[in-house]
Order: structure tokens, then sequence, then C-alpha cells
């Protein structure tokens, strides 16, 4: 009887660390999961604000300024602009 005992309580002990093991293990990607959740939201933002100034700086009025001031940039004389048809169909 008295080793029967001994073995349940060495099942015991064993069960019992398997059980802190594995909360522990739960706890700690628990918090690795909080921390990349939080990792994402912050990519997320930072995005969405580098998309914000992309646009920004692609702005017409921009562009045509900065070609105006920063490299002399101006429109063609309107009575030197030739418009060209596209040809369509086949020949």
């Amino acid at each position: 009887m008295a080793k029967l005992n001994l073995v349940l309580l060495a099942m015991l002990v064993a069960c019992s660390l398997g059980l802190v093991t594995s909360q522990h293990k739960a706890r700690k990607l628990f918090s690795d999961l909080e921390r990349e959740q939080e990792r994402a939201r912050n990519l997320d933002i930072e995005y969405g604000q580098l998309q914000l100034e992309a646009s920004t700086w692609g702005l017409h009025s921009r562009v045509e300024k900065i070609a105006g001031v920063a490299l002399g940039m101006r429109a063609p004389d309107l009575r030197r602009v030739r418009l060209v048809n596209r040809e369509t169909g086949t020949k």
C-alpha cells in the first residue's frame, strides 16, 4: 500500500509540475500576443499617416508650384501647342 501511495504521490507531483509549466507558457504566449497586437496597431497608424503624406506629396498644385519655383518651368504658350488625335482601328 505504501508503494502505491508513493507512486500516486509521484504522479501527482508530475501532473502538478506539468500544469504549472503549461500555465506559465500560456501566460507568456498571451503576453507575446498582446505585445504583437499593439505593434500591429501602431504599424496600422503609421501606414495611414504615410498614405496621407504620400497623397500630399503628389498633389498637382504642389508639383506645379515646385516646378515653377524650384525648376523655373512654366506652361507652354498655347499658340505652340498641337493636339494629336490617337489613331483608331487597324491598317
